[in-house]
């Protein structure tokens, strides 16, 4: 039995838990072909269902509040999550010798994280033996429009020209391509690939045409979607004073506990809402689903095109991000999607908008999901060619050597 060859794969979610989503079912897809170790970052939920496939290592969890770091265990201080997690990383990057080590986001983000990070791809440069093929797994579109965009873009392409081989762009080029929101003025010297949309490896569930179901109601991780959820169960009890409309919320496992107590006041007594923390598989609960209410997030968005299912998406817009927005907007024009920005919602508004979803017919999105396959495919011919080159060089090192 052929070895697999072993990959490291970072990943740092810091606001949402979508980046860990993706990251998962990237991981599953890319163990059919490699040994893969997850680190993970940040807060683990219990409703998430992780690949067997998969040894995860969990690291002393950090998370991103106001842009400062924030450690999610009571054990730990913020320093002192940050000295044990590096100690963890480099100790197991050094047990492992990884041929490939994947770290998701950084540089195009997780700036906050670089006291880990640099030290990390500082030993696979470094090491004596082979030294590792470096890949950076990034989402379909970045966040764009910062008064110092330009010094940013100068920073991601100095920190990837030094340290990485490869980007895996997990995106349609067709619907988003790196280029549309990062354009730097100094050339990227890492190859770049774009890969198709990574989903969970799950079967193709039939859409209910009967639309009997529930509008369903999501927010992601819950960190950031008290104002959508609240707003949509108050717009709720004003359209149920005319006709009955089952709606059922999903608040997110991260969604403070004092909301979610606000979330159960609202709804006590309130007929036609079910609301819960999370639900095992939310694509599942959008196939049978009369629609849809949410942000904008990757991973939400493709399970919405995926299930062909009439949706209102309201983009997550805080502290200036609008890669949702753009995401929101790109697929309104495929007329996917019905969109309200964030800006503008209110219970009234938001009432309007479920009217108008309900008779909305969505059109079929023609996007490529195969990424997580695409991913290993290209990953593993790369590792492939990397290998060649590093034994070429230690072919030459050993005759120099020996002259």
């Amino acid at each position: 039995m052929t070895c697999r060859p072993t990959l490291l794969f970072y990943c740092q979610h810091a606001m949402g838990m979508g980046h860990l989503v993706r990251s998962l079912a990237l991981a599953d897809a890319l163990s059919q072909s490699f040994r893969v170790v997850l680190l993970n970052g940040g807060e683990l939920p219990s409703c998430l269902s992780l690949p067997q496939t998969v040894d995860i290592v969990n690291l002393p969890p950090l998370r991103l509040l106001d842009g400062q770091l924030v450690s999610c265990n009571s054990r730990y201080s913020v320093a002192q999550a940050q000295d044990a997690r590096m100690d963890q990383i480099l100790n197991l990057f050094r047990r492992l010798r990884p041929e490939v080590l994947l770290i998701e986001l950084y540089p195009f983000g997780r700036k906050k994280f670089e006291f880990e990070l640099l030290p990390l791809l500082e030993a696979a440069k470094t090491q004596s033996y082979f030294a590792p093929f470096i890949v950076c797994s990034l989402r379909d579109i970045l966040v764009s429009g910062r008064a110092n965009q330009q010094t940013h873009e100068e920073r991601i392409v100095f920190t990837a020209n030094r340290w990485f081989d490869a980007i895996l762009v997990h995106s349609d080029p067709s619907f988003a391509r790196l280029e549309d929101s990062f354009r730097p003025r100094l050339r990227l010297s890492p190859s770049v690939h774009h890969t198709g949309f990574v989903v969970a490896n799950r079967r193709k569930l039939p859409r209910d045409r009967s639309r009997s179901g529930p509008i369903v109601v999501s927010a992601g991780g819950g960190h950031y979607g008290f104002q959508l959820v609240s707003s949509a169960i108050e717009a709720h009890a004003m359209l149920t004073q005319t006709e009955p409309l089952a709606m059922k919320v999903v608040a997110g496992p991260f969604l403070p506990e004092a909301q979610w107590n606000q979330l159960r006041d609202a709804v006590d007594g309130q007929r036609g809402v079910t609301l819960v923390r999370s639900v095992p598989d939310l694509y599942s609960e959008l196939c049978r689903a009369k629609a849809s209410i949410s942000q904008c997030g990757y991973n939400t968005a493709t399970e919405i095109i995926q299930a062909q299912i009439p949706a209102l998406v309201v983009p997550f817009a805080d502290g200036g991000e609008d890669e949702q927005l753009k995401r929101a907007r790109r697929l309104e024009s495929l007329g996917a999607v019905r969109v309200l920005e964030q800006k503008e919602m209110t219970a009234k508004r938001m009432a309007e908008e479920i009217r108008n979803l309900i008779n909305f017919q969505p059109r079929t999105a023609d996007l490529n999901f195969d990424g997580a396959r695409r991913s290993t495919e290209i990953l593993y011919d790369l590792l492939e060619r990397h290998r060649v080159i590093q034994g070429s060089h230690a072919a030459e090192e050993l005759v120099r050597c020996l002259a």
